[in-house]
Parts: structure tokens; sequence; C-alpha cells
């Protein structure tokens, strides 16, 4: 039954949301860790939540490894978006597992991430939205003349976020660009175009996880590219088939609850942050009364050149 005209639904999405809002106000300085936990607070780069990992960069910080692995790199290096739905998809899938595992580099892109890195480990991240990443790489490749390729979405929405780029940035150098429609067959001549263009950065607009598994069937196929970020439905965001959230919602950390408002069939997704909470403060009370937590340090990077 509606209370005051507001949905039980709705209701219950607000007093989520109120929780939240107290998260971000907490001092996790009043909850000391011991001294090993303490050093790898202060050190470390890469994040254990829970059953996945987040990188401890900003945007600056994440365009500046983009940069390096573009002029330095001499394999192809992947970027995916790190977010508390990935923390049940990806673990439920081996291959998609190993792809996250072994990312050079795993963007704050959710602000449950952000808060789990605060109240775990004192670390005040920042979020870097994937699609405000991949313009803003736009944006530092048309100044430093990188070469992109863009392969993914509908024709029509490829085409015209392509167009939108070429206006927004001028200069910038799209080299080449694919709906996501290829079949399996026609696969090896989008390769063959990919490799042609002489690419240096690939955006994946395929979806998660149909875009970790492109780049593990075909990313050592991949003769120039030396960055692919995965974009979900960015170009759909250029394009203007989708609204992005306004800048009120986003600087509120509020963007997930925007599309959910404006998409309701994404309950479905959602219905895990509450639980992603919840294992989040189970696992700092855990820390505070000295349990041993998995995923208490940060993995091995897969090799010794993640952040060149």
């Amino acid at each position: 039954m509606p209370y005051n005209g507001i949905s039980p639904t709705n209701l219950w999405w607000a007093k989520f949301h109120s929780f939240i809002l107290f998260l971000k106000t907490i001092n996790v300085n009043q909850f000391p860790a011991n001294a090993k936990e303490r050093k790898f607070m202060q050190t470390t780069s890469r994040l254990s939540i829970l059953a996945t990992w987040v990188d401890a960069v900003d945007m600056a910080q994440a365009l500046e490894t983009v940069s390096g692995y573009v002029e330095q790199g001499d394999r192809l290096h992947t970027v995916f978006a790190s977010n508390p739905e990935k923390n049940f998809s990806v673990p439920k899938d081996e291959l998609l597992y190993g792809m996250f595992r072994n990312a050079d580099l795993l963007i704050p892109d959710g602000i449950g991430m952000v808060l789990a890195a605060r109240i775990l480990y004192g670390r005040r991240l920042s979020r870097v939205p994937g699609c405000e990443l991949m313009q803003n790489i736009c944006a530092m490749a048309s100044s430093k003349e990188y070469r992109i390729f863009i392969y993914g979405a509908r024709e029509e929405v490829n085409a015209r976020a392509v167009s939108v780029l070429e206006q927004r940035y001028p200069g910038i150098r799209i080299v080449g660009r694919s709906n996501g429609y290829v079949k399996q067959e026609d696969m090896p001549g989008l390769i063959e175009n990919i490799n042609a263009s002489g690419a240096q950065i690939l955006f994946l607009a395929l979806g998660s996880p149909a875009q970790e598994r492109w780049i593990a069937d075909n990313g050592g196929k991949l003769d120039h590219v030396r960055v692919c970020q995965g974009i979900g439905g960015t170009l759909d965001v250029l394009a203007g088939t989708v609204n992005r959230a306004p800048e009120f919602y986003c600087n509120l950390g509020l963007e997930w609850f925007y599309r959910l408002k404006e998409d309701p069939s994404r309950i479905k997704r959602q219905k895990v942050l509450p639980v992603f909470i919840r294992r989040i403060m189970v696992q700092k009370a855990r820390q505070m009364i000295g349990l041993k937590v998995n995923g208490e340090s940060a993995p091995a990077s897969p090799d010794s050149d993640r952040f060149l």
C-alpha cells in the first residue's frame, strides 16, 4: 500500500539511499587498523573489495596510466569498470574472473566501490565513471594524436557517436569503426581492419561480459592496440539515444538511482546493492575484531609493467 503517495518500492530505495549517505559521513579513522593493515592501506594501488578489485586512481591518474600504456607499452592493456554489480557476476564466470583479476586498470566506476574503499581501507577515492574516462581519453588522444578504433553498438548509434566525438574533439584520429553486429565468420576481417588501421586505442561497446570475452578471444591477434577499454553503453549516451544522469545526481553519487528511475527493469541488477553494503559492513566488523578476512591484501599485479 502506498505511503503518502509513495510506492513501497520507492520508499524502500529512498531509505536505502539515506543509509548510503550516512555511510559517506563515516570517519573510518575512528576504527584504527593494525600496523600491517595501515602499511597496506597506504601503499597498495589495487584494493580487494569482497570478491573483486578496484584500483586506487582518480581521473587524472587513470589518464596518465592510459597515456603510459600507449606511449611505452609493448602489449595490449585492458581497462574495465569496477562496481558492486561486478562483485556478484564476475566470480560466477571463470573466464570473466580471470579477465578482471589480470586487468591492467580497474577503475572505480561505481559509488559503491568508493564507499567500500573508504570503509575497509580508509582510502578516499573519487569515482572514475567509464563513460567520462572514455571521453577524456578521446580529448587526450586528439592532442597527442593517438589513433582510435571504435567497435560496438548498433550501426546508427556507432556512426552518430563517432560524428559527435569528431565534432567535440577537433583533430581526433578515429581511424576506424564498426557496429557490434559482426558475425563470427566475419571476425577475422574485423581484426584485419583494426590492425590495418594502426589503432593504438580500441573502445569496445559490446556490454559485459561480451566485451571481456571478445578480448579473451581476440586480444592476442591485435598488432598495434595498446589500450582496450570496455565502455558498455557509452556510445548510446554519446549518440543521444540514452540519457545520462544529470550532474545533480552524479555529484551525489545517485547516478544508479536515476538510471533505476528511468528504467525500473534495472531493479533485477541493482537489488544486489544492499547485499553488497551489508557484506562490506560485516567485513569491516571482522577487521575491527582482528579476524582474518579473505581478500585483505590486494592480489599480485599480473606483470611488472601493469602501470607502465
